[in-house]
């Protein structure tokens, strides 16, 4: 803990000519007295600091010393040139300023990690947009950034999914989180932790009311509410079909949130070479189950064709065999 406090001493040292013991002491949050016994520590292991009392006295250390000490380590050093996508920091205006941060930051890295840092920003890239998710109409991120910065309560027209028309809402911020390229806002509406898509926000406004959050609740803390009762809501259906091995890669991926198990193969239709053992072809079928909520969104299988068939429970069943019928009826119409 004091070898922590002595670095951030030095560290602010360096940033400015001067600093008053009375900040230093509030900053660390420690008595000025421990502020003074920590220069006297400084000095003792030979860097050039020094107190001066009086009203424009202060902590200084002697002019033109400069150390590259800065408490990170070459992996802590790789770690800030991790390059993420730019459509984040574009959306929220800040794309230039990120450009800029990295070349400040890469100027004051010790000169053994800059080689490192700037390697990993050449090698590594991580995008987080998903595939072929088109784009997103995200035009009032900006003024979300700023909105949420703001800390007052929000007015928001929001339209929900299924819905023609838009809600108003107050609602007491937390925070914006960037989902997989899809940006949300997170915010308490009547005490209650909900997420606000901002692609579907038609308006937002910051209001003079002074922000309500739930004390000692944090962003990632109502994310992390959040997130668990989206991905562990569970399913009240268990939907058993087959696929054909070639597909079975793009059923899970484009099912991924509803997949639960591969259950098994049809050995009758694989072929079986001259040692006896069986090896499936691409055509063969395979078992698997999904979780569903309800026997209709059985329906989003329907997408695969000929290659996925339900098999069960009967409702499922009823279900994709209406929608395909309707399917016909609609394509059988004259003209």
């Amino acid at each position: 803990m004091k070898f922590d406090r002595l670095l951030s001493i030095l560290l602010l040292l360096q940033q400015r000519e001067r600093v008053p013991a009375t900040e230093l002491a509030r900053r660390l949050e420690v008595s000025v007295r421990t502020v003074y016994r920590d220069v006297e520590a400084l000095s003792a292991a030979g860097i050039p600091v020094y107190a001066e009392r009086g009203r424009y006295g202060g902590v200084r250390l002697l002019p033109g010393f400069r150390t590259n000490v800065t408490g990170l380590t070459r992996d802590e050093a790789r770690a800030l040139f991790v390059l993420v996508g730019q459509s984040a920091h574009s959306a929220l205006g800040l794309d230039r300023a990120l450009g800029s941060a990295l070349r400040k930051v890469m100027a004051a890295l010790p000169a053994p990690h800059r080689p490192a840092a700037e390697l990993t920003s050449r090698r590594l890239l991580i995008d987080p947009d998903g595939w072929l998710g088109g784009p997103h109409d995200q035009l009032l991120v900006d003024e979300l950034y700023d909105a949420v910065l703001a800390d007052r309560r929000l007015r928001i027209v929001y339209r929900h999914s299924g819905r023609a028309a838009a809600d108003v809402y107050g609602v007491d911020p937390y925070g914006l989180v960037c989902k997989a390229g899809t940006w949300y806002l997170v915010a308490d509406r009547a005490g209650r932790p909900r997420l606000f898509r901002a692609d579907r926000l038609h308006d937002v406004a910051v209001t003079s009311e002074p922000v309500a959050r739930r004390a000692e609740v944090e962003l990632g803390d109502v994310w992390e509410e959040l997130r668990r009762e989206v991905e562990h809501r569970g399913g009240e259906v268990v939907v058993r079909a087959r696929v054909r091995r070639r597909r079975l890669d793009m059923l899970r991926r484009l099912t991924r949130p509803h997949f639960l198990r591969e259950v098994g193969a049809d050995s009758s239709e694989a072929e079986k070479p001259a040692d006896g053992r069986h090896l499936l072809t691409d055509d063969a079928w395979l078992t698997v189950e999904l979780e569903y909520p309800v026997p209709v969104a059985a329906r989003q299988l329907l997408q695969f064709g000929t290659d996925v068939e339900v098999l069960g429970p009967p409702e499922a069943v009823r279900e994709v065999s209406r929608a395909a019928a309707a399917l016909v009826e609609l394509y059988s119409r004259p003209g």
